[in-house]
């Protein structure tokens, strides 16, 4: 190998970001290993390669004496006459080497430090097994079944957004595992369309997801008179339903975040209309009343708003119709004593015997009725 050789490799290692230093360290080895079988030595050899003229010695490390913890060893000069043909070939396979490990590396690094932001690809492959997502040339994605909706199904070069929940390194290319399932992905969906979230005007404090099915998402504003909600909803639902339409049809309800904990539960239960809600902070559990003809509304099918309402508040929640809760004598959280009524609609907050609430107007500056206000204050 000659001068120019060595210039040319130098200046590959420069081109290529690759460490100088480490890619001749590397090549000596290769080559050690290269004339051992070409040379058919019984022992060990080194390789001796010039970093200025490129010229290149090969020598048998024959040992002498010493113990097997400290062998001595005489190196004996083996340089074949047409080293430099050999070199040239092995150089070509380290380099190449080391550019893919210098890629893998970068692959790595840049999406390490990702984790936690939402990225777009392309669908390559989907079975029962996992589904390959092509996020550019060279790059990856593993979309676990465990990470996908259930009522989702992907197609060939289908266009799809996800979450990276992990890189890690392996033998091969990175390990780049995603997931369509993550609440993140739901904030992160929120922050491409709402321009405020972005900004930091507008915050979410929490999400609950059942994914594929229904959201919920909780927002507050870091800027007084504007309203968090709209801002996430959009002109005639314009965001919300971007959101909705990545997500295939997933329900999303969009509510305002409250510090007030039997407040912020009653937002949660939205689109439910709630009458009252008694809080334990000691046991983190909320008793809620909503109307009799709310109290479907409320639960939701299987379940699934009051479920989401507690995922995203934090609390435990019970929800009891109006009847119900006369008739288990809480008359008290009945007629809003303990929590919050429907307010401002200008009736009496008074629940009646029957279980129905007051038909009267309130008087000024009272949550009651003339008869029920009277009785309030007793």
């Amino acid at each position: 190998m000659a001068s120019e050789l060595m210039e040319a490799l130098k200046a590959l290692a420069r081109e290529k970001t690759i460490d100088e230093f480490e890619m001749l360290d590397r090549l000596e080895s290769a080559l050690a290993a290269t004339y051992v079988k070409i040379l058919d030595l019984e022992n060990d050899a080194r390789v001796s390669l010039d970093r200025e003229t490129g010229r290149i010695h090969v020598f048998e490390l024959v040992p002498v004496g010493g113990t097997e913890e400290e062998p001595i060893f005489e190196e004996k000069d083996v340089t074949p006459a047409d080293v430099s043909r050999t070199a040239a070939h092995t150089a070509k396979n380290v380099i190449l080497g080391m550019i893919r490990d210098a890629e893998r590396e970068q692959i790595f690094d840049e999406y390490q430090d990702r984790v936690g932001d939402a990225v777009t690809g392309t669908v390559q492959q989907s079975d029962a097994r996992y589904t390959l997502i092509k996020l550019r040339e060279g790059v990856e994605a593993l979309l676990p079944p465990a990470e996908q909706p259930a009522s989702e199904r992907y197609d060939h070069n289908q266009r799809l957004k996800a979450y990276i929940i992990d890189v890690r390194k392996t033998t091969k290319e990175p390990s780049i595992v995603v997931s369509r399932t993550h609440p993140g992905l739901l904030k992160r969906l929120f922050e491409l369309e709402v321009p405020e979230i972005y900004d930091g005007i507008v915050e979410i404090k929490s999400v609950a997801r059942e994914p594929g099915l229904r959201s919920k998402i909780a927002v507050s504003s870091r800027e007084p008179g504007l309203d968090p909600v709209g801002a996430c909803v959009g002109p005639k639902g314009s965001r919300v339903r971007m959101v909705v339409a990545e997500l295939r049809g997933e329900r999303i309800d969009v509510v305002p975040w409250h510090d007030d904990p039997a407040t912020f539960v009653g937002h949660a239960l939205s689109p439910a209309k709630v009458t009252s809600v008694k809080v334990s902070e000691e046991t983190r559990a909320a008793t809620v009343i909503v109307p009799d003809d709310q109290l479907s509304l409320a639960i939701g099918k299987e379940g699934q708003n009051a479920r989401l309402a507690a995922k995203l508040t934090g609390w435990r929640i019970d929800i009891k119709s109006t009847s119900q809760a006369v008739d288990a004598g809480m008359a008290d959280a009945v007629a809003g004593v303990e929590g919050s009524q429907e307010e401002g609609d200008g009736r009496c907050c008074a629940i009646t015997g029957s279980g129905i609430r007051c038909r009267n107007k309130s008087v000024p500056g009272s949550a009651y009725c003339g008869l029920h206000d009277k009785e309030a204050s007793k």
